[in-house]
């Protein structure tokens, strides 16, 4: 007999899956992170993978940490960031880019920019809302917005217009649900940028149909030939824009975390409410580091930046040489050759690269819309490196066209 503690007891669940929240098992792995995986820690393997610069934090900046923690500075800082810090923040985007915040109100400073754009997604997303994603894009975007209950809608850009994101395309994808427009300009994966010409008939679409933007500007530093556009610094677009951006990839600070959000006071604070309940504030270390970053650490980005171009120029005319098409990537490093017409979708020619001639790179298909028949690849690397990288994915392209 069943007595009827017996009869009432729940079931036991099958595995400890089926106790994860579903959002979080829809949620497939990072495309980027399994092909760099698979090279992690193989010395035979050339990897173009993973969007880190090769180079060192520079000294100096170190040093500021070093100090910092001599002098025991290792306490909690004010929720949203050191005044210092968003001091120099605010003055650096009106000197640079020219859009003019008020530290005290509308900087929140993160850990990292990826942060900052879960914050703003989570301040912002109701159940159902969709939230607007040009694409191929940066991979966390729709998941984020996901986990958030909101529903991404891919707005596909293409090679034939540098990847640029067009008002028609935008339109097209608006409906009456739609609330966010996520902008990632100079663009991971494909190194697109935007011009002020460029990003003037978006402004009149998202001031049509009453959007708020979320512009992640981590790669602003990185342009070649022209200087970067802030979406923030269009006519009328400041308080409909939360600008986002870090120290990672201009300043060579990925492990340190830091980054920031800049916007309307009532977004920041709705930002910051979360911020406090989740991660207290950034480090306070980081936080010096990237003030000294800011303050004294332009020469060194410079000197950065220049080598990124040399060394885009090398890739965009390496792939052209072996056969593969390739935009000109105007900004970030990222170079999005197309392999389409090989006969092997994005997947298998990254699988085979990888297996066969020991080049990692990534598949396009992972970024979204308009990625399938492309190939991201870093040129964040020495060019000894990218040099050998090209030469052994020509051999590998000959062999599929059957040279």
């Amino acid at each position: 007999m069943i007595d009827e503690k017996q009869r009432s007891a729940p079931s036991k669940r099958a595995s400890m899956e089926e106790y994860l929240s579903p959002s979080v098992r829809a949620i497939k792995p990072s495309g980027i992170r399994r092909f760099f995986d698979l090279a992690s820690g193989r010395k035979d393997i050339i990897t173009l993978g993973v969007g880190e610069p090769d180079f060192v934090t520079p000294w100096h900046v170190r040093e500021a940490c070093v100090y910092a923690l001599e002098m025991g500075k290792t306490q909690y800082t004010s929720n949203a960031g050191t005044p210092e810090l968003r001091e120099e923040i605010a003055y650096y985007l009106h000197n640079q880019f020219s859009v003019a915040y008020d530290p005290a109100k509308e900087v929140l400073v993160t850990v990292g920019g990826s942060e900052a754009i879960d914050l703003a997604l989570r301040a912002l997303i109701a159940p159902g809302d969709e939230i607007l994603v040009p694409e191929p894009c940066y991979i966390s975007y729709s998941p984020i917005t996901s986990l958030s209950g909101g529903v991404p809608v891919g707005v596909e850009t293409f090679a034939k217009d540098d990847f640029k994101l067009t008002a028609e395309s935008l339109r097209a994808a608006i409906t009456p649900k739609s609330k966010v427009l996520i902008l990632c300009y100079p663009s991971n994966p494909t190194g697109g940028i935007m011009t002020a010409e460029d990003w003037l008939p978006i402004a009149k679409v998202v001031e049509e149909h009453d959007l708020i933007v979320i512009s992640d500007e981590i790669y602003a530093e990185l342009t070649y030939g022209t200087k970067h556009v802030s979406f923030a610094a269009m006519p009328g677009m400041k308080d409909r824009t939360i600008l986002v951006s870090g120290f990672s990839k201009s300043f060579a600070m990925t492990g340190w975390r830091i980054g920031y959000a800049c916007g309307h006071p009532e977004l920041i604070a709705a930002m910051l409410k979360i911020h406090q309940y989740t991660v207290m504030c950034a480090s306070n270390m980081a936080q010096v580091a990237a003030l000294e970053a800011l303050r004294n650490g332009m020469e060194e980005k410079n000197r950065m930046v220049e080598s990124y171009n040399q060394r885009r120029r090398l890739v965009v005319k390496g792939f052209r040489e072996i056969g593969l098409a390739c935009h000109e990537p105007q900004g970030a490093f990222y170079a999005f050759p197309s392999i389409a017409g090989l006969g092997l979708t994005s997947e298998e020619f990254a699988t085979g690269l990888l297996n066969e001639q020991k080049v990692a790179a990534v598949p396009g298909d992972v970024f979204g819309l308009g990625g399938e028949g492309h190939l991201r690849c870093s040129y964040a690397t020495s060019v000894s490196q990218l040099t050998e990288a090209i030469e052994r994915m020509g051999l590998y392209v000959r062999k599929l066209k059957g040279d």
